[in-house]
């Protein structure tokens, strides 16, 4: 269960935004410019985001993106399913195209538990507890300014 570069650029994006006032659109130069990725492959990834019903698109000067949902209501897992697809949490993790308990690969009984909790870890881990944790400065979404997180204060 490697993540693709689609799945990883789509989870920072979430944090991200995740990370500013709710509903507050943000531009995908704005994300881009800050993670370091292509702007055109994050717009596609934020559009796919937007059919997956995870975000808000709006379009002209005041426009962006937006969580759908609440980020404490938006997990990980939900996040891959999206991203990579059905089979992320089907698939053999050697790639065999048939692989079941009647019809196991050579991993199948050792991988299975494993998998379960990596499904468990990835359904609990919610944008809202990585957003805070990436604010409280004890773990970066990348190397952006400090100033970019500070608590917002709203009169």
């Amino acid at each position: 269960m490697i993540l693709s570069r689609t799945s990883q650029y789509a989870v920072q994006a979430l944090i991200f935004i995740a990370t500013r006032p709710p509903g507050e659109p943000v531009l995908n130069r704005e994300i881009a410019s800050y993670l370091d990725v292509p702007p055109a492959y994050l717009a596609k990834i934020m559009q796919s985001l937007c059919k997956g019903s995870l975000l808000y698109s709006f379009r002209g000067r005041l426009g962006g993106f937006c969580l759908r949902e609440g980020a404490e209501k938006t997990d990980l897992m939900k996040i891959l399913l999206l991203t990579e697809g059905a089979g992320f949490t089907q698939d053999c993790v050697l790639g065999l195209k048939v692989c079941s308990d009647a019809t196991a690969c050579p991993m199948h009984a050792k991988w299975v538990p494993i998998k379960k909790k990596v499904v468990s870890l990835l359904t609990d881990q919610t944008l809202e507890k990585l957003a805070r944790a990436v604010q409280t400065g004890k773990y970066r979404l990348t190397d952006l300014p400090a100033s970019l997180f500070a608590p917002v204060r709203r009169t």
